[in-house]
């Protein structure tokens, strides 16, 4: 198996770029462990480490909207991965928006790019 350079890891956490293997958009950035990274790699679905819960995290568990691995891509230390993925449910941000960068400095100011693709509120609860 592959192994990445968790050694350089902070907390054992690499960062994760998951990106639309159809359109290059980028669509979030997330962080794995060892455990993680394992996971992705055994069941095709991408899975991280969630830092605010502190566990094993598949991508789209609460909202059905899964990551499912079409490429891996990896930087040249083996810390950094780039998933391309198709995202399930056409939404990875749990804000409802198709990535999670949907908005652009313009200025002092955010601007939204983009609709919203489902409701968190009806999501989430």
């Amino acid at each position: 198996m592959l192994d990445l350079n968790f050694t350089k890891a902070v907390d054992g956490l690499l960062p994760a770029i998951a990106q639309d293997a159809a359109t290059g958009e980028i669509l979030m950035l997330a962080y794995i462990n060892q455990e993680s990274w394992q996971k992705t790699l055994e069941t095709g679905k991408v899975h991280y480490w969630s830092r605010s819960r502190s566990k094993l995290w598949l991508k789209g568990e609460s909202s059905g909207h899964v990551q499912i691995v079409k490429e891996i891509f990896v930087d040249c230390d083996l810390d950094t991965v780039v998933f391309k993925v198709e995202q399930l449910g056409g939404a990875a941000c749990h804000t409802g928006y198709k990535s999670c960068f949907y908005r652009k400095v313009q200025g002092e100011e955010l601007e939204v790019q983009g609709e919203l693709v489902f409701d968190p509120a009806k999501v989430y609860g």
